[in-house]
């Protein structure tokens, strides 16, 4: 958390307010984020316009004339537009002060997200390079993940491989998950293209649906405007251990993969054999 529809909840919330508006400056109240914030971070992007607010997986990027700032949200942090001259409370750790009074600011309780500058293209940047495709994006179909899958690797950890696929995790792969009727252990090697097809679909689905719903607000999320998140109403397997399915009335059950937990029907998602 935030994955990938808070992301981009933030993302175009925000894109009112900070694109074609010009930098005044950064203040860094605490540097000491997943990464130290590098001096260019304060100086840099000074004086720069924002040409477009994009993202790339689970990062926001601020594309300035000369450079981008690269923002990660890290495990329960925000961007949130508000007045230039509003006090920061604990743990607002960064704002990017606009020409129109108002500022893009980084609440990071954790301090496990990140503000990074980078000069010429952004999606050269060695944490963006390496990322896989945008589940949301064209060229993510059926053909592509079926061919993806030709790997004895579990499902649900190979959704959530940001070098594989961007920015799909534990909440969603869960949800898109149950909505496909796949076990999260089933061996990706025992998709078949009609499978991968009804996959490529409800993930689809599913993420589209949370963008809608603002998001999930669990912790402390919140959307760039402070407001909450509503996803998490809709959850059929997510956190529900020990409750009836809401389509079976089977108890959901709940496992841990690769330390993180897995939820799911016993009955709606039998386990594609074999498994890993």
């Amino acid at each position: 958390m935030p994955e990938l529809p808070e992301v981009e909840t933030t993302r175009r919330g925000l894109m009112p307010h900070a694109v074609r508006h010009v930098i005044t400056k950064v203040v860094v109240r605490n540097p000491r984020l997943r990464w130290p914030v590098d001096k260019l971070v304060s100086s840099a992007p000074c004086g720069q316009t924002i040409l477009q607010l994009d993202r790339r997986g689970k990062y926001l990027i601020l594309v300035c004339e000369n450079g981008s700032l690269i923002v990660h949200l890290g495990m329960s942090g925000s961007l949130r537009i508000v007045s230039a001259n509003m006090p920061a409370n604990p743990h607002e750790h960064l704002d990017i002060v606009l020409d129109n009074h108002m500022a893009l600011r980084l609440r990071d309780p954790r301090r496990f997200g990140a503000v990074l500058w980078h000069t010429g293209d952004s999606l050269d940047h060695p944490l963006l390079a390496k990322l896989g495709i945008e589940p949301l994006s064209t060229g993510f179909d059926a053909d592509y993940l079926y061919h993806l899958t030709r790997c004895r690797t579990a499902i649900k950890s190979l959704l959530m491989d940001s070098r594989r696929i961007a920015g799909i995790g534990n909440i969603y792969a869960n949800e898109a998950l149950f909505y496909a009727g796949l076990h999260p252990e089933t061996s990706a090697q025992h998709l078949t293209p009609e499978i991968a097809l009804r996959l490529v679909s409800s993930i689809r689905d599913t993420l589209t649906r949370a963008i809608a719903a603002g998001g999930s607000s669990l912790r402390d999320f919140v959307g760039s405007e402070g407001q909450p998140g509503y996803f998490q109403q809709q959850y059929a397997v997510y956190g529900r251990t020990g409750l009836p399915c809401l389509y079976c009335g089977h108890l959901i059950q709940h496992i841990k993969q690769s330390q993180r937990s897995s939820f799911f029907c016993p009955k709606c998602q039998e386990i594609q054999r074999q498994t890993v």
